[in-house]
């Protein structure tokens, strides 16, 4: 569980270790349940393109309502779980994930549509606070650790998610999209074991002094670099935006691949994706997180520069590379802002996820208004000058001084 509860208790720090270890897992696999069904929404897109005859811009409004309805709420439940805790809130994000889903495969008009990717999005504003704190909570102090795990399950549903619609739902239709609720139903059976788990930790540690809130650097110098890290994840994710919505449209209009070759690109892209969220945080337990954000942001612009210039087979892995490296960044970025604003770790987590999931929504519908103006492959090469956003990382104190 933590440091403190393994030297009070010696001779069974080896089960509370393995105890810890067994909740980021299951937190880790229902966070990729989760996403796994957040990202069937932008997988289908061809499908629903084809059905609905929508534009790029009402693609983009699907982006923007389950994104903003996914941000919202995050940093309100998370200042509101910092001082009362609801285990059993986990298994109602689930919840609203799993009526999302139904709505999105009964789905016969465009409003019913938008009511489907709005409930996926809301069940993502309740997960994802909370169980990032149960993360923390079962980390035994190695942070980056804990949330490269946690995350990392969220990047291999979000991988597996376009490979399942390639498969599953591009050959038997929308209505396929239902079965996946199965998925759903498993992910709130186990957080609610998760939930109990919690109840007991809050209760065996309800005598323990409440976190310490001081702040380690001058509230301006915190002010500073949260502005600093907010910038940096609006960078990550306008140009991960670009990918998730729009890398099949860019794929089957340049090179001509069929609509399943290109969900097989995008679930190269989210594979890397998954692979560098694994690194980025026990790299960042070992040589600091500032050093990490450094590395992802800035060192991925040649990268960005040079794949609206590549071929095909070139252009796969760019988008590897790219997602690798700039996937790191984030539970880097998560960490450094907890310790910078310490006591307040629902809050910091509902900012920073709910941060993402609206700029990457506001992103998805500027680019495809974009997109519709100038052509798909405007969006990339404006993009591409993103990355340079990371010499802003300068600002960032040191805290392991």
């Amino acid at each position: 569980m933590t440091d403190t509860t393994a030297a009070t208790n010696p001779p069974v720090a080896h089960t509370a270790e393995t105890t810890a270890i067994g909740i980021i897992l299951a937190i880790s696999f229902c966070h990729l349940l989760n996403d796994m069904m957040q990202s069937l929404l932008s997988a289908i897109y061809p499908i629903l393109k084809d059905n609905y005859h929508l534009d790029f811009w009402q693609i983009g409004l699907l982006t923007f309502t389950f994104q903003i309805t996914a941000s919202i709420l995050q940093p309100v439940i998370g200042m509101y779980t910092d001082k009362r805790p609801m285990p059993y809130s986990l298994p109602v994000g689930m919840g609203f994930s799993l009526v999302g889903l139904v709505l999105l495969a009964i789905a016969h008009h465009y409003p019913l549509l938008l009511a489907g990717a709005a409930c996926v999005g809301m069940g993502s504003s309740i997960f994802h606070p909370e169980s990032s704190r149960v993360a923390r909570l079962a980390s035994g102090g190695r942070h980056g650790l804990a949330q490269s795990l946690f995350q990392v399950g969220g990047n291999f549903g979000s991988a597996v998610g376009p490979l399942l619609a390639a498969f599953i739902v591009l050959p038997r239709g929308q209505g396929s999209i239902a079965w996946f609720s199965i998925a759903a139903l498993i992910g709130m059976f186990i957080l609610w074991r998760v939930g109990d788990w919690y109840a007991r930790y809050r209760s065996t540690h309800a005598n323990r002094p409440s976190a310490n809130r001081a702040l380690p650097l001058p509230r301006r110098q915190v002010a500073v670099a949260l502005t600093v890290l907010a910038i940096l994840v609006f960078t990550k994710y306008v140009y991960m935006a670009s990918l998730t919505s729009y890398y099949t449209f860019y794929t089957i209009s340049e090179f001509g691949v069929s609509v399943q070759a290109s969900q097989l690109l995008l679930f190269l892209f989210l594979g890397a994706v998954a692979a560098g969220t694994i690194l980025g945080g026990p790299i960042g337990d070992r040589i600091g997180a500032r050093a990490v954000i450094w590395f992802s942001i800035l060192g991925v612009l040649p990268f960005t520069l040079a794949m609206p210039y590549a071929n095909l087979p070139v252009t796969a892995v760019l988008t590897v590379v790219i997602g690798f490296i700039l996937a790191s960044a984030f539970p880097a970025i998560v960490v450094f802002a907890q310790e910078l604003v310490p006591g307040r770790v629902g809050m910091i987590a509902g900012l920073f996820f709910g941060f993402a999931f609206g700029v990457a929504g506001i992103a998805a519908a500027a680019l495809g208004l974009v997109a519709d103006a100038k052509g798909i492959s405007f969006v990339y090469t404006i993009c591409s000058y993103l990355p340079l956003l990371g010499l802003l990382a300068v600002f960032l104190p040191n805290i392991r001084k």
